[in-house]
């Protein structure tokens, strides 16, 4: 699987560079230098889906941050904060409205040269968020589909019981994989 490796660069440059045999990159190796060890601190969650389109399609959609509002049922105000020089966003700034679940947050994103891998992190504390990690893998089927698979890494300012949170953190993915789906089958 190919993960992103960032390389330096100037602060406007998108940097990360496409390794094919890297392991996905831990914590410590992915965000360590944005958030600190996140060790035992907030859970992780994946869930992947099959797209009928391909894999340039569906990076497209999921970088199309300003049309999220169109196709993301929650997702009720984005603005690209930062670009990198090529026109990818670096700094993204959302506004959700999930009935009891309102936030604003700041995530700041990485990519792979190929758009195969996208990460984010989260800024700064938001209301709701303490941290939030993340990314999408793109993998080409070879048959005019592709799978994405959703990593999600969130630690609530608010108290939430386990067994309700991961409920939410399953809709919550179940529902961005369903809205992606067919905004990129939709369009393509």
């Amino acid at each position: 699987m190919a993960s992103i490796v960032t390389t330096g660069g100037t602060a406007n440059s998108r940097t990360a560079l496409l390794t094919e045999n890297y392991p996905q990159p831990t914590r410590e190796q992915g965000f360590s230098a944005c958030t600190g060890n996140l060790a035992g601190m907030a859970d992780s969650s994946t869930q992947s889906i099959v797209v009928a389109a391909p894999p340039e399609r569906v990076a497209a959609v999921i970088c199309d941050f300003a049309s999220y509002p169109e196709w993301t049922d929650a997702m009720k105000r984005v603005e690209v904060l930062e670009e990198y020089e090529d026109g990818y966003a670096s700094q993204v700034r959302f506004t959700l409205d999930a009935g009891v679940i309102a936030d604003e947050y700041t995530l700041a994103y990485e990519y792979a040269e190929d758009i195969s891998r996208i990460e984010w992190h989260l800024v700064g504390p938001s209301k709701m968020q303490k941290v939030q990690n993340g990314s999408y893998d793109i993998a080409d089927n070879g048959d005019g589909t592709t799978t994405v698979t959703y990593t999600l890494e969130v630690e609530l300012s608010v108290g939430m019981l386990g067994m309700f949170r991961r409920k939410a953190e399953k809709m919550i993915m179940d529902t961005a994989l369903k809205q992606l789906k067919r905004r990129a089958e939709g369009d393509a």
